[in-house]
């Protein structure tokens, strides 16, 4: 196999890994319904995913730092696969949330290593270009992964599909194994030198900004289903259509990221995506008698929130380059804690709220990330 080959099968492992996290937004209203718990409890799954991939993935690197990279990438593996076989043989809610953190932690701990592997195992100045392969495989989980997910679960159950990622990475785990050279790894950054980069206030608010920014996108995406759900009975056939147009959305998204932070700079991109971010917000508060018009604008809010990601990591990268690998790891964990909180904040809302008040809830936190932003940008 060569060494393109590697990275494109790394990419593809990256894609199983985004669908195993995206999945549950595509599929929450039939897990709440066979484990009969609330929509609420069940958008906790997204919650426990995100904290443990921000938490646990980050001591599992550096328990297992001596280890060659290929080691982590099997352990990594490992770890993913025992908490998806766990998901499907318990059907206790708390044990199921434990598999799911457990596969979170193995996630996080995979997308950072094939990382490091991809630029390795890539040419000479072609490192970029195999990272954003792995990207590549995440962003297609969003166009790909999940209505395909929804479509296999519309004649089978959410179980299928886990049984197929499951599979699929012990395939993937065999042929890894097979393949994947061993490479040194890395030695981590202390927790002591990393936590000096939150002294330096442009980097503090860049990262408040993630977090903001993200609590406020998970409490419309892992609750996308039941507000569609809220404004009709939707056939199966709309509900993949309109999942895979979001996906399309992301698609775009990342692409205008890169286009408009070298036509127009980083700052100006990052305030026009999250001012027509929350410009969307506003207006979606006011279409819940149309699926059509809020379909158009979720398919517009998909894309301004995939052009603020990509553009928010260009950004931290550029504050202080000598340090980029670091910051964007920091960054990872900020969007991690930021869909955690924002699917518990979403969670206790429709319990108490109607559902429509998580845009008003979702419009407030962006603001929050906006203000931040501008002062940021004129302090500094």
């Amino acid at each position: 196999m060569s060494n393109q080959h590697k990275i494109y099968l790394l990419a593809f492992i990256s894609f199983l890994v985004g669908t195993s996290q995206f999945i549950i937004v595509g599929v929450l209203d039939q897990i709440a319904a066979s484990l009969e718990i609330s929509l609420s409890k069940a958008g906790q799954l997204v919650s426990v995913y995100a904290l443990s991939s921000a938490i646990g993935a980050p001591f599992i690197m550096m328990a297992t730092a001596k280890m060659s990279q290929r080691a982590q990438l099997l352990l990594s593996l490992v770890i993913f696969s025992l908490g998806i076989f766990a998901m499907l043989l318990f059907q206790s809610y708390l044990l199921i949330v434990i598999s799911r953190m457990v596969v979170g932690a193995g996630a996080g701990v995979f997308v950072v290593i094939a990382y490091g592997i991809s630029a390795k195992l890539a040419e000479q100045g072609k490192q970029g270009a195999a990272m954003s392969n792995i990207a590549m495989g995440f962003s297609l989980a969003l166009v790909l992964g999940i209505p395909l997910g929804r479509l296999i679960a519309a004649y089978s159950t959410w179980q299928t599909i886990f049984w197929m990622i499951g599979m699929l990475s012990l395939l993937s785990l065999v042929v890894v194994e097979r393949n994947i050279p061993k490479t040194r790894c890395e030695p981590p950054v202390a927790l002591r030198a990393q936590l000096l980069y939150f002294k330096q206030p442009k980097i503090l608010s860049a990262l408040g900004i993630t977090f903001l920014f993200f609590i406020s996108y998970s409490l419309i995406n892992t609750y996308i289903m039941p507000l569609l759900f809220s404004i009709r009975p939707i056939s199966e056939h709309e509900i993949s259509t309109i999942l895979f147009a979001l996906g399309i959305a992301s698609f775009i998204g990342s692409k205008v990221a890169g286009f408009l932070a070298d036509r127009i700079g980083i700052s100006p991109a990052l305030l026009r995506s999250m001012a027509l971010y929350a410009l969307i917000l506003v207006l979606l508060c006011f279409t819940s008698h149309s699926l059509l018009l809020s379909s158009l604008l979720l398919f517009i809010w998909m894309s301004a929130a995939w052009t603020f990601g990509p553009t928010q990591s260009i950004h931290l990268a550029s504050i202080a380059p000598e340090a980029s690998g670091i910051l964007l790891s920091l960054n990872s964990s900020f969007v991690q804690f930021g869909f955690a909180i924002g699917a518990a904040v979403g969670g206790i809302s429709i319990a108490h709220f109607p559902i429509l008040a998580l845009y008003a809830i979702a419009t407030f936190f962006v603001l929050i990330a906006l203000s931040l932003l501008v002062f940021s940008q004129k302090r500094h």
